[in-house]
């Protein structure tokens, strides 16, 4: 079996690659990313240095590898960046989906490709309405979003119109070590570390603590995502999530719980969205009925994790 990864030395990437070169020993597995990773992904990976939004390239690549299963991860990943920069976020995750089923249909390949949507394209939804299914409408309220209902949307057209076997998922909140900064329980955990080690006074800079959110751990999302490529139905699309939602609040205390360190918290203004849904819940029945698929890292313990992780960086970070 030959497995490309799109987006490989990225947060999500590079748990997926630990997973399926765990469940498919003998699997030649191929990854993509911009550059070459400052760090060691792991053995046994073919990696290819390509830009996605540069078709000749995706091609030739596609024309070599001939792959039978594609997770493609890459993308601008966050909804709050998007707003600094709509139209990059568009283009890069639209061009970069195009040019993989494109290539695809050119060379005459049917893989199995999973498409990697996002929960922000349902957008706010009434709590009488909770939990999300699959069905609910797509009211997406940033440009992350839009650019999420583009590939879900690419991705069942292409089934139904030329029997692409394309998958999709929607994944909710997900978070865990290696995770970048730039998301919640990233940019509280790195601020703690920093001021564990003397770097930064003692206050976090908080936007809003009330919005609750369905967190999953990584390590569980992505092996909800090699299941949903083995047993998935073409054209169908599946929720990925937790169906616990929990408040930023609670986040930040226990993030503070596993600290010693005294912490003030100061909300700051430039840290609220533009637009913030109050309550987010996934149904994830659908999923559990294909693969009995749940997650099984308490929350607590991705918390943890995260933190553990930032204080082994920013110690690093001290030392260069």
């Amino acid at each position: 079996m030959r497995i490309l990864i799109t987006g490989v030395g990225g947060f999500v990437g590079r748990h997926l690659f630990n997973t399926l070169s765990t469940q498919y020993p003998d699997a030649f597995l191929h990854g993509t990313a911009l550059e070459q990773p400052s760090q060691k992904i792991g053995g046994g990976l073919q990696y290819h240095v390509v830009d996605l939004k540069n078709y000749a390239q995706i091609y030739e690549l596609i024309a070599e590898i001939q792959p039978d299963h594609i997770y493609h991860l890459a993308a601008q990943s966050s909804p709050r960046k998007s707003f600094a920069i709509p139209w990059e976020t568009l283009e890069n995750n639209i061009k970069a989906q195009l040019n993989i089923i494109q290539a695809c249909l050119a060379l005459r390949l049917q893989p199995r490709i999973l498409i990697i949507s996002s929960a922000e394209i349902y957008g706010p939804v009434r709590p009488d309405q909770q939990p999300i299914n699959e069905d609910a409408p797509l009211r997406p309220t940033n440009p992350y979003g839009v650019s999420k209902v583009a590939q879900d949307m690419l991705g069942l057209q292409y089934y139904l119109s030329h029997r692409l076997p394309i998958l999709r998922v929607r994944p909710f909140n997900h978070f865990g070590p290696g995770q970048s900064e730039g998301f919640v329980a990233t940019d509280f955990a790195v601020q703690i570390a920093r001021i564990e080690m003397g770097l930064q006074e003692n206050v976090i800079e908080v936007g809003n603590l009330t919005a609750e959110r369905d967190f999953t751990d990584v390590r569980d999302v992505v092996r909800a995502y090699a299941l949903i490529m083995e047993h998935g139905q073409p054209g169908e699309v599946y929720n990925v999530a937790s169906g616990k939602p929990y408040s930023i609040q609670y986040l930040l205390d226990v993030l503070l719980k596993y600290s010693a360190a005294n912490i003030q918290i100061r909300v700051d203004p430039a840290r609220m969205l533009p637009v913030d849904v109050p309550i987010v819940r996934g149904d994830v029945s659908r999923l559990q009925a294909l693969c009995n698929w749940q997650p099984t890292i308490p929350f607590e313990t991705t918390v943890l994790d995260v933190l553990d992780d930032w204080r082994v960086r920013v110690q690093s970070a001290s030392r260069n």
